[in-house]
This record gives C-alpha cells, structure tokens and sequence, in this order.
C-alpha cells in the first residue's frame, strides 16, 4: 500500500508504494482505511528530531485520521462500512494516573502505542487501530470534517483546563496557523467576540479573515505597540520565546494557556514576582484526554459554517506530494495540510 515513512534514526520521510498492508491482531482490533489525515505541528518536530518517536523501524506517521473500517477482529463491537475517526492515545489502565482518570499523565502507555508516533498511523491507506480507540461519526458529519477531529479534541481539552472562559473577556490567540484558527473557531461557536489574533504572517492573518468572525486581527509588532492586557491568552505558536514576551500582556488573575507543543530544548524567562502580584495562573495542555466526544459534538455544531477547508485555510494532497505540503506549511501560504486518500 502507499504510505509516507519515516526513519527515525536518519531523520527522513519517503513515499513508498509498497508499505506492508496491516492484519487483524487481536480479536478487538479493527482495519481503518483512510480517507484524511493530518500534518501536525507534532509531526514536524518529530521529523526535525525535536520530538520523540519511534526509531525501532520505518514508521508511517500520522495521528490525526478518518476513514471506514474494513475489517473487524471477531469479538470487535464496531462493523465494516463503519465511520470512524481515530484517538491515536492509549493508556495502562492500571497506574495511578490511569486510575485518577488523568491517563495522559501515563509514564508507559505512550511508548510503543502512539498510533503515527510509536506505531503506524494514517499517512498510509490502512491502519491497525485498537478498538478502543476508534470513535463512530454521526451520518451528518462527514470524514473530511472528521479530518479535524483529533485537532478539535485537543482545543476541547485546552478548554477545559482554562475553564471557565466567561463570554465578555478579553483573549488574545497568538499564532494563527491551524490550531490557532481551531480556537478561533471553537470561541465564536460558543459565543466569545472579545478576541484578539496576532499574527506575523499576513498570508495567515487573511486566512483568518475568510472566518468572518469580526475577530480584531494583529501582528506581533501592533501587538506590543499597544501593550494592552488580556485576561486569557492562548499560544498556540510552540515557541518558548513567545511566551516570554507575551506573557506580560496579561490582566491581574489572567490565564496563560501554553497550548502550542514547544521543542524541550525551548526556554522562556518569567518574572515570578509577576505571578505572584498579578495572581496568573499559566496552564499546560496535553494532548485530549476523554474529549474525542466533545470534538464530535463540537463538529456537529459546526457544520459548514465552521469546517470549511478554503476557509481554514486548509489544503489537501496525495501521499506522494508529502514534500510539497511541508513546503507550503513551512512557507505560511496554508495553516494546515492533509493528505487525501479517498478516490
């Protein structure tokens, strides 16, 4: 089958068309064929060497997927011709963490489970997914919204974990490639107008545009011009140097949402007493535990008002133009890119 590798050890990808067709393990598992998969910005630092990944063998990456199951191991409660979206995390189950329902804290799940990290996942036709990992779409979403869901589940989570967020303040988005335009659209949906994005690419600002949110659009420089104070500000760029600066941009008892995955070599400098006179609270996000759900509910009331590629600034390609999407994303002219497998 065709799929794009990586090899973790030399640090390359290639398309091949020859990649070994997955089986049936257990009697659980299920055969996902895609039809869209994601290029995360996880995925680029893991291609970078900034990010860990399985170095045991080639890997076809891609965590962020939908399709239709194929095939279904005999004790599977899921059904061929099914549509699916795909949690690419597992767990132990039987840590502390697991067991206090914080399974993304895990210390062993993650190794040798990842679907697209540690095992092969969506930049190929067919992946190996263990049932308990596959999510079924309502009829009226379809796999190309379905594409977004794994991206949705991670701002469902940064939702939570900066809960509440009270229609009325004051929030800055910094970055606005994919994840950035996620939240965008995830703040209009429920009813936030006091948004603010900053931007340093304009090709990206007049992506946002095309959201027709009313959302005050900026660059970094207008930014700190202004020095206005926010009461929630989400980073969404993955740079430890942002988060420097943008950090005192916030209001008395303001929210830092470091929602953007930073390289562990990146560090950022904070005034502590900062912290402590202004009470600010700076939160982490990891990954999507227990919100694939609300992602799915999140896409049905998006619909079409939402979940438009164009407007997202969202482009698709084949498997064999892989080196042609990380170009266009490494060159800011889309904010994210997926590759489409179905005919």
């Amino acid at each position: 089958m065709e799929a794009v590798v990586f090899n973790g050890k030399e640090l390359t990808l290639k398309y091949v068309k020859d990649f070994p067709i997955p089986k049936i393990v257990n009697d659980t598992d299920v055969i996902v064929k895609v039809e869209y998969s994601g290029i995360c910005g996880t995925d680029v630092h893991i291609i970078q060497g900034e990010f860990p990944a399985s170095k045991e063998r080639p890997l076809a990456m891609g965590h962020e997927f939908s399709g239709i199951i194929t095939q279904v191991g005999k004790a599977s409660v899921f059904k061929v011709g099914q549509k699916v979206v795909v949690d690419p995390n597992s767990a132990c189950h039987i840590c502390d963490y697991c067991r206090s329902g914080n399974y993304h804290y895990c210390l062993t799940a993650g190794i040798n489970s990842t679907i697209g990290i540690w095992r092969d996942g969506g930049w190929a036709e067919y992946v190996l997914c263990p049932q308990t990992n596959v999510f079924t779409l309502p009829d009226d979403i379809t796999t190309e919204q379905g594409g977004l869901c794994e991206p949705y589940s991670c701002v469902a989570h940064g939702f939570d974990r900066a809960s509440p967020l009270q229609v009325g303040e004051k929030i800055l988005i910094v970055g606005a490639g994919i994840i950035g335009n996620l939240w965008v659209t995830a703040l209009h949906l429920q009813g936030h107008r006091e948004v603010t994005v900053s931007e340093m690419n304009k090709a990206r600002l007049d992506i946002v545009k095309k959201l027709n949110t009313g959302y005050r659009l900026i660059s970094p420089d207008v930014l700190a011009k202004e020095n206005k104070l926010y009461d929630v500000i989400v980073d969404c760029t993955g740079v430890g140097k942002v988060m420097e600066l943008n950090f005192n941009y916030l209001n008395p008892g303001g929210k830092y949402v470091l929602f953007g995955c930073c390289p562990p070599s990146h560090q950022a400098a904070l005034n502590p007493f900062e912290i402590y006179n202004k009470e600010l609270t700076v939160i982490g996000v990891k990954i999507n535990p227990f919100t694939f759900p609300k992602a799915i509910r999140w896409l049905k009331a998006m619909g079409e008002r939402y979940l438009n590629y164009e407007n997202l600034g969202i482009k698709t390609y084949k498997l064999s133009e892989y080196q042609q999407a990380l170009n266009d994303l490494k060159n800011g002219v889309i904010s994210k890119a997926l590759f489409k497998l179905v005919k």
